[in-house]
């Protein structure tokens, strides 16, 4: 299974159009947001993707946190408080916004941890984990921008870059 991930859209609408075409063109199953989706208009755009969004709330969502829930469970998304602790094909994922939520505690039990906040490229590999982040999608630098994929089976990661 190939999931996507993204976090740290920021309400940037034209990126998150281009987020939606990369992830449609690539085949992946699932998507999943690792918060600061800033606005209900910005899930209103992935509302374009042809697979489930999941996802976890940051902290520039507060604001913006009723109408967030709502867009969300009007367009059939699963956004939850962090920690959100997933099981698809056989791993069990961890998704968290901010990396200072992720306990080793927790951690321990999770094939794949992912996070955002940081907007900073994250991949750390051990022999039966993976930490990741794509980093920086809601930028304006062309080619600066990335999200994610990840190979659940090979527990491997790719950056789409644009």
């Amino acid at each position: 299974m190939r999931i996507g991930v993204v976090g740290d859209t920021h309400n940037n609408l034209k990126n998150v159009r281009r987020i939606v075409e990369l992830f449609n063109e690539s085949g992946v199953e699932r998507v999943i947001h690792t918060g600061d989706i800033s606005q209900p208009k910005t899930l209103e755009t992935f509302a374009a993707l042809r697979v489930p969004l999941w996802g976890v709330y940051g902290n520039n969502d507060v604001g913006e946190r009723e109408a967030l829930e709502t867009a969300a469970q009007q367009l059939g998304f699963r956004f939850f408080e962090a920690p959100l602790d997933l099981h698809w094909h056989d791993r069990r994922i961890l998704v968290v916004h901010d990396p200072l939520e992720i306990k080793p505690s927790l951690q321990d039990h999770h094939a794949l941890v992912v996070h955002g906040h940081t907007h900073v490229y994250r991949h750390e590999r051990t022999a039966d984990r993976l930490i990741f982040n794509p980093g920086e999608c809601a930028g304006h630098m062309t080619g600066y921008n990335a999200v994610g994929i990840v190979d659940l089976e090979t527990l491997t990661a790719d950056l789409l870059r644009f």
